[in-house]
């Protein structure tokens, strides 16, 4: 995407449909009076009098234990530099979207419109009773060293200067697993830096308390190397630690036998001549955003052996704060840190380590395209949507606080706290980036069968600039340009799309035998063959992607759901194995994703059908990098009834069980039994589910759309619906009702419903 198309999507997204990024809501509820008695005068009362009594209860009966509140001047912003407080605020928004989707944290963003660092440190240190933590963001350095140190000396609660120690963590967790691999003690190698504001010099600093010898540290800044008696250099600058005795001058001058490069400084600084005169195996982490200081390609060009580590998600080892800062702040808020030390960092840093050298799940791998994510080279440090980060990170960082004293609410059983935690992962919108990424990664052939439609025109426009597909459009090419001209889009058929124009495409007559060949014996003649697919364009698509001349298809946002489906069924069949297709629709919003069957093809499906429907399910389930939890949904509650609909539930699980015993599943039950953990204790300590469900499998069609209609309107649920499962071939059947976003979502799964079909994975689990 170009930068002024980029541009422009940015400042329509920002401000479309409401400006910005935020928005504060109540987690009470305020519907009759007795509850504004509560949340105001004069209960209210009760809650301000024990805070009163007994500060620390602030925790309780407040927002401050899980409020985090992100801080900048603006003086350090991204690659922009010093462009205030005001402009700042985008930046502080998205920090703030972060903490809440990855790790449910609340955050008030303040901009501070004050260069003097006392001051500033005046004005921070007041917003104490506010906040259990403080994340200090784009302040530039050395400024920003002197408002972290005064600010953790007068604060009582958490302080992390994240372009400091997020980075530095991240990139500390890449060097010590690429020393593993390259086989070298970190006691022993030689470090050069490009850079060393705050991000480089936290990176040493913690890479010293990790077994780094500092004398094997040679600093380079935008005046050269950081040499003793450099003139400028204060006793008291924090490179004065590092500044080596040596006539070397220019980073040129002493990369020569250097095992680890550290660069955070300006795109383009490191030339493949001065990466060949690396030591064996050398480790380049090239971590300047957007041009890293040499391009990897360039790097490996000029040393095969070397492992290399940048700051885009273009490459392979992406060194992304997001990996780090929300699961630190969550462990250091749940046990009511005072502050962030050198063990909780440390924990973070081995934690992120760890997780990259285990074995990734199915789940995990499933999530990013099948795509191997073995320890290695490539995959120094996780993928920055890893579902695993947080059970493992936040824990880490818990126990280390709680093992350093600074802890004021210690955990009493940390499993159950990582077992909460691991619940809590996928209750976010983010629930389609796995998908997104795995599109990205191999783009699939995607034939859109109403292409003359403004809402699939619309949505191949952000399909084409996101990478996800490559299209074809089925309609007529005067139409598609007149639409594409009124709605302002600046796709261009045959450039960005190929079209086939119904009307008169010269695969016609192949097209017409292929489908009279399928259907002869379904009474339908040569003179209907032909007239069907002269004027069904979902046919047309179905033949595409049967010929093999698309890998899926989309349809449906005109028309009936069910005569769609079944021009497409009729051509594609059901896959081996499968005895009905059926359809998975997904709701997510800031608490929960919840994935229902079937909503659009069956209408009353038997326990047969229900075992294959169920698996199918868990099986697109696990695409999305979730560990399927399955509850059979009844209006029986494990057995109070025995009418034909319980004992069709009832008869499900049982060869659910006898298929697959390991598969964790269960029911008959109610809805608020599948999804309340503690109300299924109640009625049922045995229960073989653990947590909430998040696959609930509906006895019939009425049930299942009731459900996704309810939680599409009254849980204000982002809908991925309806995804179509087993056909012999990807293929999905949309309603209406799809806007662009859910044509948008529904072009990705099918994307992976291709790449999978490439790799003969079949649609049962």
């Amino acid at each position: 995407m170009s930068d002024s198309k980029l541009r422009a999507k940015a400042l329509d997204y920002h401000e479309h449909p409401t400006p910005g990024k935020l928005e504060v809501n109540p987690s009470k509820a305020l519907t009759t009076q007795g509850d504004l008695a509560l949340a105001y005068s004069p209960g209210v009362a009760a809650a301000c009098e024990a805070i009163a009594e007994d500060p620390a209860t602030a925790s309780r009966y407040t927002i401050r234990g899980n409020l985090v509140g992100v801080v900048t001047n603006g003086s350090a912003v991204l690659g922009l530099g010093n462009i205030g407080p005001l402009a700042s605020k985008p930046v502080m928004e998205g920090k703030a979207v972060l903490f809440k989707k990855f790790a449910g944290i609340d955050v008030f963003d303040i901009e501070i419109d004050e260069d003097d660092p006392d001051r500033l440190v005046e004005v921070i240190a007041a917003l104490e009773p506010t906040f259990g933590g403080i994340n200090l963001e784009d302040i530039k350095a050395p400024e920003c060293f002197e408002v972290e140190r005064k600010l953790r000396e007068r604060m009582n609660i958490p302080v992390f200067h994240d372009d400091q120690h997020g980075t530095a963590i991240i990139a500390a967790a890449a060097v010590l697993n690429a020393l593993q691999i390259v086989d070298k003690p970190i006691g022993e190698v030689a470090l050069v830096t490009s850079g060393a504001g705050a991000a480089g010099m936290a990176c040493i600093n913690l890479l010293v308390k990790l077994g780094l010898d500092a004398a094997k540290v040679t600093l380079t800044d935008r005046e050269g190397v950081v040499y003793a008696g450099r003139p400028g250099l204060a006793a008291d600058d924090p490179k004065s630690a590092y500044a080596q005795t040596t006539d070397a001058r220019t980073l040129g001058d002493v990369m020569a036998g250097a095992d680890v490069f550290l660069g955070v400084s300006v795109g383009g600084i490191l030339t493949p001549e001065m990466v060949q005169a690396m030591a064996q195996r050398p480790i380049i982490l090239a971590l300047a955003n957007p041009e890293p200081e040499i391009k990897p390609e360039l790097a490996r060009k000029a040393r095969k052996d070397a492992i290399i580590a940048t700051g885009r998600s273009d490459y392979p080892n992406q060194v992304n704060n997001v990996l780090c800062f929300p699961f630190l702040f969550r462990g250091a808020l749940d046990v009511g840190a005072t502050t962030v030390n050198e063990a909780m960092k440390l924990a973070a840093v081995r934690a992120l380590a760890a997780l990259a050298r285990m074995e990734a799940s199915d789940v995990t791998t499933a999530a990013y395209g099948g795509k191997s994510l073995k320890f290695g080279p490539d995959y120094l440090i996780p993928k920055p949507f890893d579902p695993r980060l947080g059970a493992h990170i936040a824990p880490a960082v818990a126990q280390a606080a709680m093992d350093s004293g600074v802890a004021t609410r210690p955990l009493e059983d940390l499993e159950a706290y990582r077992e909460r935690l691991t619940q809590m992962v996928f209750r976010s919108g983010l629930v389609m980036k796995p998908m997104f990424d795995a599109a990205r990664a191999d783009p699939r052939r995607v034939i859109f069968a109403e292409g003359e439609q403004p809402v699939i025109l619309s949505a191949v426009q952000n399909i084409i600039d996101d990478g996800l597909a490559v299209p074809t459009l089925i309609g007529r090419p005067t139409v598609v340009k007149r639409r594409i001209q009124q709605l302002g889009l600046r796709i261009v058929p045959g450039v960005d799309f190929d079209l086939i124009n119904p009307e008169s495409d010269p695969r016609f007559r192949d097209y017409w035998q292929l489908y009279h060949q399928l259907m002869a014996r379904r009474g339908v003649s040569p003179d209907a063959a032909k007239a069907i697919v002269r004027t069904r364009t979902a046919v047309i698509a179905a033949l595409a992607v049967k010929r093999g001349e698309a890998d899926a298809l989309i349809c449906g946002v005109v028309g009936t759901y069910h005569k769609k489906l079944r021009y497409i069924y009729d051509v594609l069949g059901v896959a081996d194995g499968v005895s009905v297709p059926a359809t998975l629709s997904a709701m997510s919003n800031d608490e929960h994703t919840l994935f229902i069957t079937d909503t659009y093809v069956n209408d009353d499906p038997s326990a047969e059908e229900l075992v294959d429907i169920t698996f199918m399910a868990a099986q697109r389930v696990r695409d999305f990098g979730i560990v399927p939890r399955v509850a059979l949904v009844s209006h029986s509650n494990f057995g109070n009834h025995a009418d034909a609909s319980a004992t069709k539930m009832r008869e499900a699980y049982r060869l659910i069980k006898a298929r697959k015993p390991d598969f964790e599943v269960d029911g008959e039950m109610h809805a608020d039994a599948a999804l309340v953990p503690s109300i299924r204790d109640r009625v049922f300590p045995g229960s073989e589910l653990t947590g909430a469900a998040n696959l609930l499998v509906m006895p019939n069609q009425d049930a299942a759309n009731i459900a996704l209609q309810l939680g599409r309107i009254v849980g204000d649920a982002v809908t991925i619906s309806p995804m179509l499962m087993g056909l012999a071939h990807p293929a999905h059947v949309l309603t209406p009702s799809a806007t662009v976003r859910r044509v948008v979502n529904m072009t990705a799964v099918a994307v992976v419903d291709a790449q999978k079909a490439q790799r003969g994975q079949p649609p049962l689990i």
